[in-house]
């Protein structure tokens, strides 16, 4: 098992570093001049939009949200390449607030298209209300001369028809059927879609930043795969993550920084688990600590008793996980 486990552990150093030379490339064709740019802007398929500067735009993180090098290299080159980004993480590594804040960053509107396991592509482009129209027509009404007063227009139809680029998210997109990446293809390559009711071609004005994030419940067909730029978050090292805290608990006193962040790494670092806690959990863990006034004392357990840390509702979510760690802790203290 620990074989396996450095094996892993070595391939995704490789995976990091190529993703890494592939960012540095990148970065170098951005400082490129202009004309050279123009150049190879254009050799990626625009569908025939106005690009607007859209290129040029850089994010840089923000006050509120800690994002690595690696990070905004991966939203700026999704958005010098023209493809949307694919996230891919941890729950609760911060994929979905990345959008918000790219969002916030760089000055745009946020549209957002949360999936569920029964969302449809075709929900996201438009549906046509026959219903109300039935009903109209019904009563009278004289709507109901012109279909397009029954057409209901999805999240990327907003968007494509927005004055300005937008930021679009199509959060947890594994969650749908199979066919839903490849029911989208046309459209988020080409950035058109056909409305038959209407016979319109809708073509977006501007193309949005895209943001597509995967929690990896199913795995996402290749052609879909293709025409997107990838990126993991890896899960917080420790200064990484007393950075995040630092932003949301602005004079969290050290010993109790200290004593959480080593209680809440020992037991990500169980083997077994089921589900190891996430960032947003280390967050609203601490929230009740500092609710509760709990000393930092408390957190380092003397005896049995205290073997897991209050509050441990926020962390460990399932009774396996409890069981495991309060049995491992015993042996750890039996020495055996």
């Amino acid at each position: 098992m620990a074989s396996c486990s450095g094996a892993l552990d070595k391939n995704l150093a490789i995976l990091r570093l190529i993703e890494r030379l592939v960012y540095e490339q990148l970065a170098e064709t951005i400082n490129l001049d202009e004309k050279f740019s123009k150049l190879a802007l254009n050799s990626t398929y625009t569908g025939g939009i106005e690009l607007q500067g859209n290129t040029k735009m850089r994010f840089e993180g923000s006050k509120t949200y800690v994002a690595t090098e690696d990070l905004k290299l991966a939203v700026n080159a999704s958005i010098t390449l023209q493809r949307p980004l694919l996230i891919k993480g941890e729950p609760g590594t911060g994929k979905t607030l990345l959008a918000e804040e790219v969002a916030a960053s760089l000055g745009l509107e946020l549209m957002q298209w949360h999936i569920k396991s029964t969302t449809k592509a075709q929900q996201g482009l438009y549906e046509y209300d026959a219903v109300s129209r039935l009903r109209d027509s019904q009563l009278g009404d004289e709507r109901v001369k012109d279909i397009a007063n029954y057409i209901v227009k999805g999240v990327l139809w907003q968007a494509f028809e927005a004055d300005k680029p937008v930021v679009l998210l199509i959060d947890e997109i594994d969650k749908a059927d199979i066919e839903f990446p490849n029911d989208l293809l046309r459209e988020i390559d080409r950035m058109e879609f056909f409305c038959y009711e209407t016979k319109q071609l809708i073509k977006a004005k501007h193309r949005p930043i895209v943001i597509i994030t995967s929690n990896n419940e199913k795995e996402l067909p290749d052609a879909f795969l293709r025409r997107c730029f990838f990126h993991y978050i890896q899960f917080p090292d420790k200064a990484t993550m007393e950075s995040i805290v630092a932003v949301h608990f602005k004079n969290l006193k050290k010993e109790l920084l200290d004593a959480a962040m080593a209680s809440f790494f020992g037991i990500r670092a169980l083997p077994g688990l089921k589900k190891k806690p996430t960032t947003s959990e280390l967050i609203d863990w601490l929230r009740l600590l500092l609710a509760e006034d709990i000393p930092a004392s408390a957190l380092q357990a003397k005896d049995g008793k205290d073997a897991i840390p209050p509050m441990h509702g926020a962390l460990l979510k399932n009774e396996q996980d409890v069981e495991l760690f309060n049995r491992l802790v015993f042996m750890a203290r039996q020495g055996r």
